[in-house]
């Protein structure tokens, strides 16, 4: 496929993912009565309720698809929320649905770190029950909160940046010039994916210059319109290029291709998501992309819906749950082109829902490949 025709697919993935979820919203739900829980809730009173933060990252398409996964396997209906990338309209969209009555067990993907604990207590008030996925102050834990904040779930961004960072690295003999796209800025997931690649760059590429570092809040339209004017202004000079997930990296992609310079710079980001999977088993722009980190949005949320599924039905009291179960790590694998046939078996088509077939029978801390490793506390950001 020509570079021309590359970016018109990508751009009309896009446009089918924002339609896709359009359909996806467009769900019934179940009526209840907003006061405090005093025990396990009746599973014909719940509604699940599903938060991401925006809808052109296919990331945050695949919260949507496990979500849905998970509101078939287990027959409770489902609401999503567009967080349009604001704090407000996500706290918004919530109250408004915890102001219907409904017991809720909600998956947020939260826009920022600051927004939880707003959201934890609106819940909270509401007798619902919600697993904050991501973004979290470093003080703000479950165990404080009570048991209506099932769990904090994450997968951990040092790794995360580091794998990222050595695979740039290596790709580039340990010489020349990276630019880099963090999320939005008050998140500690790309606070944590950020300290993990500056880490990895200073300790053992130390002939590697970061140029500059331009947050791009998830977004990939921004992540291209920021590229263009990187690109402006450092040229031929970039000779790798980092973002914080793969939504972002597409945007940037596309800059460099339509500049010319994609064949000549190095790519790596978090996600691996299905346009970068076919990106990099074409080879496409001289190989460009040279690291990933896998994970799916679909698990992300079946994880932390059947959370608070498991907490809402009294399976499991959050209280009585080891500290690493209620701030969670989960596992975060490194992918290089000679190992991305590895990951193929979780884009097929029914993967969500295999995926939650296994959840289901397994466990939220055991269901592979996205089993626990840790948690506990805050996620340890290395020494500058």
């Amino acid at each position: 496929m020509s570079l021309k025709n590359k970016r018109g697919a990508l751009r009309l993935a896009a446009f089918a993912a924002v339609a896709a979820l359009a359909l996806a919203g467009c769900t019934s739900t179940a009526g209840g009565t907003a006061t405090g829980s005093s025990g396990p809730i009746a599973k014909e009173d719940l509604v699940l309720v599903a938060s991401v933060i925006n809808t052109t990252n296919p990331y945050f398409i695949a919260n949507i698809e496990g979500a849905k996964a998970l509101s078939k396997k287990l027959d409770i209906p489902l609401e999503i929320i567009d967080s349009q990338g604001s704090s407000q309209t996500e706290i918004s969209k919530i109250q408004a649905i915890l102001a219907q009555g409904k017991k809720v067990v909600m998956f947020v993907n939260t826009v920022a770190s600051s927004d939880t604990p707003t959201i934890v207590d609106a819940v909270k008030r509401a007798g619902g029950y919600v697993s904050i996925w991501w973004n979290k102050p470093d003080n703000f834990e479950p165990w404080d909160a009570g048991d209506n904040f099932v769990a904090f779930q994450k997968h951990p961004g040092v790794d995360s940046g580091r794998c990222n960072a050595q695979a740039i690295g290596d790709a580039l003999g340990g010489k020349g010039n990276v630019i880099m796209f963090p999320g939005v800025q008050d998140s500690t997931t790309s606070q944590t994916r950020v300290a993990g690649f500056e880490a990895e760059m200073r300790e053992n590429y130390p002939g590697i210059k970061i140029l500059e570092n331009q947050p791009s809040n998830w977004d990939p339209q921004l992540a291209n319109q920021n590229a263009k004017d990187l690109i402006a202004k450092y040229g031929d000079q970039i000779n790798g290029v980092w973002s914080a997930d793969d939504g972002m990296q597409l945007g940037a992609i596309q800059a460099f291709d339509d500049a010319g310079l994609l064949d000549k710079v190095k790519f790596a980001s978090d996600g691996l998501y299905p346009d970068t999977v076919k990106l990099m088993k074409e080879g496409y722009g001289n190989n460009a992309i040279v690291g990933e980190t896998f994970h799916r949005g679909y698990m992300a949320s079946a994880i932390g819906l059947y959370t608070a599924y498991l907490a809402a039905t009294g399976e499991i009291v959050p209280s009585e749950l080891p500290k690493e179960k209620r701030t969670s790590f989960f596992d975060i694998k490194c992918v290089t082109p000679e190992t991305l046939d590895d990951f193929l078996k979780y884009d097929t088509p029914t993967a969500a829902a295999d995926f939650v077939d296994q959840l289901v029978e397994n466990g939220p801390w055991d269901t592979e490949p996205a089993t626990l490793i840790g948690g506990g506390g805050p996620e340890v950001l290395p020494k500058p």
